[in-house]
């Protein structure tokens, strides 16, 4: 595999950005403890996103992502969003125009990865993890399959998260029907192109009770929905444990 870090423009933003890309590499002869199962492209493609604390770096620095792309020969995108809960922030930048539609547009321009919707997958991990929910939904047609680990839930409930909110959603913390996972749902349940959802979560987390009404309502409009959790909390043990989990769900 080849990680390149791409730095470029970004019209919804207004600046230089970056992202991570880890790319297949066919000429890898010779290299000693990878599998991989490179094939031509152009390549399927995983957007990973990140969580509140952490930045575009955090999934090579935590997990063996690299090593289980190579294994799948997948291209990875790991995008950065800061703070954003992944949305058009009130009192801040257009991370969700940046990330759900001009990445995707960025990356097809300067790498060999497929544009088709059964090629493309988004995950994340706690924000990160609602924002792959999110944009899974809104872009649906986009995406097979958005999948979150430990993801946030209903926001409305998150009210220890308010000063956090308050630029993304502004003073009156309202959050839009577009950034709502149980209107989203419902918004879509109709939709014939809707992606496959996966949610996965420890029982011991603080977001467990949260994310029970986004599974619930998922399950009853009639979504292509996996669930699993298992003891853990929002650590990365787990998460490593379940980015593989989700990988062999999206691509096996």
């Amino acid at each position: 595999m080849s990680l390149i870090t791409l730095k470029f423009f970004s019209e919804a933003l207004g600046m230089q950005t970056e992202a991570l890309v880890v790319m297949p590499q066919k000429g890898n002869y010779g290299e000693i403890g990878i599998n991989s199962n490179v094939k031509p492209g152009p390549y399927k493609c995983l957007y990973l996103l990140h969580g509140l604390s952490d930045d575009h770096t955090i999934w090579l620095r935590r997990t063996s992502i690299e090593r289980y792309a190579s294994y799948y020969g997948i291209c990875v995108v790991m995008p950065r969003a800061d703070r954003s809960f992944y949305s058009n922030m009130k009192y801040g930048l257009a991370y969700y125009d940046h990330i759900a539609k001009e990445l995707p547009k960025v990356i097809r321009e300067y790498f060999n990865v497929s544009d088709k919707q059964e090629d493309n997958f988004v995950a994340g991990l706690s924000m990160g993890g609602y924002g792959a929910l999110k944009i899974g939904l809104r872009e649906s047609g986009s995406f097979a399959a958005c999948a979150g680990i430990s993801p946030c839930g209903d926001l409305k409930q998150l009210t220890e998260f308010n000063e956090v909110f308050r630029p993304i959603f502004g003073d009156d913390l309202a959050i839009p029907p577009e950034d709502d996972l149980l209107c989203l749902i419902d918004a879509k349940k109709d939709c014939p192109n809707r992606p496959k959802v996966y949610i996965g979560i420890g029982t011991e987390d603080f977001l467990y009770n949260n994310i029970q009404s986004v599974c619930t309502s998922l399950r009853e409009n009639g979504y292509d929905f996996t669930y699993r959790e298992s003891a853990g909390s929002h650590t990365w043990e787990f998460w490593d444990e379940y980015i593989q989990y989700i990988l062999k769900w999206m691509l096996d």
